[in-house]
């Protein structure tokens, strides 16, 4: 956001030594006449995502902390940047008034949630009394969480949808292969809680001649669902057999229902299956079962930044292509401020990290921009595939 000094110039991050700790806004040791206002009139960006050495809840009290020693030396606002927002799994609660879900709660739905708090409206209400005043994130996938969201931010909630990153790339890299109106593609939803999602994709990427296809998913227990066509799909299993298929999805965790339908969409014997997800946690048995012959390809943001660690991609570095969206993030948060987008030579909107041994890899290619070769060089690949069909 064109920001010069370093963080470590603006803000000391203080321990004591009984491990309490406490942030300190750097200020003139010498300047006793603006004791509390060194922050006055100013807006304070605490930008906020999962690390290797931190825990969720220690790294949510820290943003509490930062917010009111903010607020307590004079800030005119705090925003809030968390592009997986935490806690956002935990949205309701035990009875039907806690959370406005998109469906109607019965007993079994409730009995999950037995005995727990309903912890993403305590996150935001505790956010809230420490000062933040809008929070800022990326396709968070729960109806209720952005209700509740937006609710307790007075409309100052701004969920973040990739729809033009991954429009991007899917137009101008070749991790599909489809004709030139996109014959030969298929999106795939794989419930009906991302089938809006898929359809705005589907729209935006203006490939008339792609399919779309609506699984649906039966959670037989907490790692197992069975998986089916949707009786509600507009397309079926045969219209698409040949096809290369991208499945999206808002995060993933144990990677129990991607695999699943992977494994289903193989009965048609797809040209390639290809999973899109915002958010990954790549947990060991996430990557265990997504290292599945099923999935050829996997692509996903930096919203968990841990992810871009060679260690933490395991077996799955092979098909995973991660796509850094700090440029996107910064620019969305110049239009929601109001201010100036910073000026560069570099009019890329992402970047690109993926590894020499996926069997895509030609050159090294960082951003977006460089894109636009590869896409001329496909364009007769598409042409000539399209012709086949």
């Amino acid at each position: 956001m064109g920001q010069i000094e370093d963080v470590a110039d603006k803000i000391s991050m203080k321990r004591f030594a009984n491990t309490e700790f406490c942030p300190r806004f750097i200020s003139d040791e010498t300047d006793f006449e603006n004791i509390g206002n060194k922050m006055a009139g100013k807006s304070i960006i605490i930008v906020s995502a999962s690390s290797l050495g931190m825990s969720r809840q220690s790294l949510a009290m820290r943003t509490f902390m930062i917010a009111r020693a903010a607020k307590e030396n004079g800030a005119a606002e705090v925003i809030l940047v968390e592009p997986d927002l935490f806690y956002s799994a935990q949205d309701r609660g035990a009875r039907p008034e806690l959370g406005n879900t998109a469906h109607d709660r019965d007993s079994k739905d409730l009995k999950k949630f037995d005995g727990q708090p309903f912890t993403a409206k305590l996150y935001a209400e505790l956010l809230k009394l420490s000062g933040v005043d809008a929070v800022l994130t990326v396709h968070n996938h729960s109806k209720s969480v952005r209700s509740m969201f937006t609710e307790v931010f007075g409309g100052r909630f701004y969920d973040l949808i990739p729809y033009e990153i991954y429009v991007d790339y899917f137009l101008n890299s070749d991790i599909v292969d489809y004709g030139d109106e996109g014959e030969g593609l298929a999106l795939c939803a794989p419930d009906k809680g991302a089938r809006e999602f898929v359809k705005e994709m589907f729209s935006r990427l203006g490939l008339s001649k792609a399919k779309f296809v609506l699984l649906d998913k039966e959670r037989t227990g907490e790692r197992e669902v069975q998986i089916k066509l949707h009786a509600e799909s507009e397309t079926t299993f045969e219209d698409i057999r040949g096809h290369d298929i991208i499945l999206f999805d808002d995060m993933v965790r144990t990677g129990s229902t991607v695999v699943k339908s992977c494994q289903f969409l193989k009965q048609i014997e797809p040209g390639k299956t290809v999973f899109a997800v915002s958010h990954f946690y790549a947990s060991e048995e996430g990557r265990v079962k997504m290292a599945n012959t099923a999935i050829d390809e996997i692509l996903t943001l930096n919203t968990i930044p841990t992810i871009l660690n060679r260690d933490v991609q395991g077996r799955l570095r092979k098909k995973l292509v991660v796509l850094k969206i700090e440029k996107w993030l910064a620019l969305n948060l110049c239009r929601i401020l109001n201010i100036e987008e910073p000026k560069g030579d570099d009019e890329s909107l992402y970047q690109i990290d993926m590894s020499s041994k996926n069997s895509r890899w030609k050159r090294k290619i960082w951003l977006s921009e460089q894109l636009r070769t590869l896409h001329q060089e496909k364009g007769g690949a598409h042409a000539s595939r399209a012709s086949t069909r």
